[in-house]
């Protein structure tokens, strides 16, 4: 006798067929399998297994349906047939015999399976279909693929019909981008705002008023030594209308260069009658009319950023979403209240606008709480994130709205654009202009 399940030697068992021991039906015997008191014959077929006695044995199974397992099961195997369904015929194909494929048997037919339900070990795909979902299913918002939707966000930005797309506003606003600090995105936020303002039926000027004439490099103007620039405005009263340049590629846009010699301007300015309001004077006499005049400060507080200040109607703060950014704006609103006391009553700051955000610290999201609390309603709700495509874009003397419409940082400077426009009117404008 082996302990393996199964009573196999005849002088124990005293049947010709092995016997499973997990065979406990009531009167059952291995020649009348098909008789018990608990299995009725229209309802359950024994699947029996087959014997070198019985040659055409699995052409049988093929007929009456093989029992789970395949013939190497050795067990008397219940199996359930809906009484309203025809038989269901299966190919008589070998299968290895699994644990989890042969149910072992019960004297209760109902724990073996439903008795209203399908055959056991049936295969349904509709409800196998509606009972999984996968994860990776998109749901009705993400139908739209990345691609798809990165188109519709750059040709959004880009505006190829040329419509006045934003609102213009009913006077010419100076704005003056100004921060003490280096390196907080002044430039970058310039040539951003107004090349997208640009594209969306807006005249748009931009001086760039650094040294370093990064602003020039942006918008791809010449700034080289012998260029007219705004030097020869500040300081040999060259009209405006002379020394500023048309971008490339955007209709609406100019630029007035800076190029090395704006270095030694603060030093010749020092001597100049009324210094403070050189730039003030050459924009005022400017023929043409813009909608929006945004000058590029170098990254302090001499004789040029007070000369930005004196020119324009608003400041546009762009401040880094670090610490240093926040020790230095108290210094730079003293200023700009200095300045409108003595110089410029008009003078107000308008616009915050958050730059480098990095949503992975908390260090950022602390800087932008205690900037928002601070100036309320004056923060952009636009947050411009740290994104590669903008430090790439100068390389290839393009703006971001240019070079990469459908990036991130794309998106978020025309989101910006598009706020400023709507907060400097007080109703838009047709769709036409």
């Amino acid at each position: 006798m082996h302990d393996d399940g199964r009573y196999d030697d005849p002088r124990v068992t005293g049947s010709r067929d092995p016997v499973s021991r997990e065979t406990d039906y009531p009167s059952w015997s291995p020649d009348e399998p098909s008789r018990g008191p608990s299995i009725q014959p229209q309802d359950w077929e024994p699947a029996a297994r087959p014997s070198a006695a019985e040659p055409d044995a699995p052409a049988r199974a093929a007929v009456d349906g093989p029992y789970p397992g395949g013939a190497a099961g050795g067990r008397v195997i219940p199996i359930r047939r809906n009484a309203s369904s025809p038989a269901r015929f299966e190919s008589a194909v070998p299968q290895q015999p699994t644990p989890d494929a042969v149910p072992d048997a019960s004297p209760d037919p109902v724990s073996v399976t439903d008795t209203s339900g399908p055959p056991a070990g049936s295969y349904e795909p509709a409800a196998a279909e509606a009972a999984y979902v996968s994860r990776e299913t998109p749901t009705r918002e993400e139908d739209d693929p990345p691609l798809a939707m990165e188109a519709m966000r750059a040709v959004q930005i880009l505006n190829p019909s040329g419509e006045v797309m934003m609102p213009r506003p009913e006077r010419t606003r100076v704005m003056c981008v100004a921060n003490q600090k280096g390196g907080v995105g002044k430039t970058t936020t310039t040539v951003n705002l107004a090349v997208a303002l640009a594209l969306h039926g807006n005249r748009v000027l931009v001086v760039d008023l650094d040294p370093q004439g990064n602003a020039s490099t942006g918008l791809n103007v010449p700034h080289h030594t012998g260029v007219p620039d705004v030097y020869d405005c500040l300081i040999n009263s060259v009209p405006l209308a002379e020394v500023a340049q048309g971008v490339e590629g955007i209709p609406n846009l100019w630029c007035v260069p800076a190029t090395i010699d704006l270095a030694g301007a603060e030093i010749e300015l020092v001597s100049v009658v009324a210094r403070e309001s050189r730039l003030s004077r050459a924009i005022e006499a400017y023929p043409g009319h813009f909608d929006y005049v945004f000058i590029d400060c170098p990254p302090s507080l001499g004789l040029l950023t007070v000369n930005a200040l004196v020119a324009a109607q608003e400041v546009l703060i762009p401040i880094q979403c670090e610490y240093y950014a926040l020790e230095g704006l108290n210094q730079l609103i003293n200023n700009i209240n200095l300045v409108r006391q003595h110089l410029n009553p008009r003078l107000d700051v308008s616009t915050i606008l958050l730059t480098m955000y990095d949503r992975r610290t908390r260090l950022a999201d602390a800087v932008e709480q205690d900037v928002r609390n601070h100036f309320g309603d004056k923060v952009l709700q636009a947050v411009i994130p740290r994104n590669v495509r903008v430090s790439e874009a100068p390389s290839y003397g393009q703006s971001v709205m240019t070079y990469d419409p459908g990036s991130r940082g794309a998106t978020s400077y025309f989101e910006a654009a598009q706020e400023i426009a709507e907060r400097g009117i007080k109703e838009p404008v047709g769709r036409n202009g």
